[in-house]
C-alpha cells in the first residue's frame, strides 16, 4: 500500500508541475488517464462503502489507507477533460463541456465530500465513516447522473 501511495503521490506531483494540456500528447491519452484515475478511485471508494454498509468487517487501518488513496485520486482526473476529449472511448456526456461551470461545481463538491470522508477515516471509528460515506457517495452519484453516459 505504501508503494501505491508513493506512486500516486509522484504522479500527482508530476501532474501538478506541468500545464494541463502538456500532460497529454493526444486527446486519447487524456481519456485513458481520466478513466484510469476514476477506476482506481472507484475501487478504493468501493472498499470504504463495503465497510460503511456492513458488507465487510470494519478495519480502521484499511479504511484510512483506502480513504487516502481516494483523496489523492479525487484530484487527478479533472485536468483530462480538455479540448478534443469529448469524443472517442468515453462515457462523458457533452454537458461537461457545454455546462463547464456546473461540472466544475459538481467536481468541487465531490472533492469536498472526499476530504470529509478522509477526515472521518482518520477518526478510526465506523460511525464517523458511515456519516461521511453517504454524502460522498451522493456527490459521486449526482455527477454520474448529470455527466456520465451509462
Amino acid at each position: 500500500m505504501k508503494q501505491t501511495l508513493s506512486t500516486i503521490a509522484t504522479l500527482l506531483a508530476i501532474a501538478c508541475a506541468m500545464p494541463a494540456q502538456a500532460q497529454f500528447a493526444k486527446p486519447e491519452d487524456a481519456i485513458k488517464y481520466r478513466k484510469a484515475s476514476f477506476n482506481v478511485m472507484a475501487a478504493h471508494f468501493g472498499r470504504l462503502g463495503a465497510m460503511a454498509n456492513g458488507r465487510v468487517p470494519y478495519d480502521a487501518k484499511a479504511a484510512l489507507d483506502n480513504a487516502e488513496v481516494v483523496a489523492v485520486m479525487a484530484k487527478l482526473p479533472w485536468a483530462a477533460f480538455g479540448e478534443g476529449t469529448d469524443k472517442g472511448d468515453t462515457r462523458a456526456k457533452p454537458e461537461i463541456w457545454k455546462e463547464s461551470a456546473k461540472y466544475k461545481d459538481a467536481a468541487d463538491k465531490m472533492q469536498a465530500e472526499i476530504v470529509k470522508l478522509n477526515t472521518a477515516a482518520k477518526a478510526g471509528n465506523i460511525d464517523a465513516l458511515k456519516v461521511a460515506f453517504g454524502p460522498a457517495a451522493a456527490s459521486c452519484k449526482a455527477c454520474h447522473d448529470a455527466f456520465r453516459k451509462d
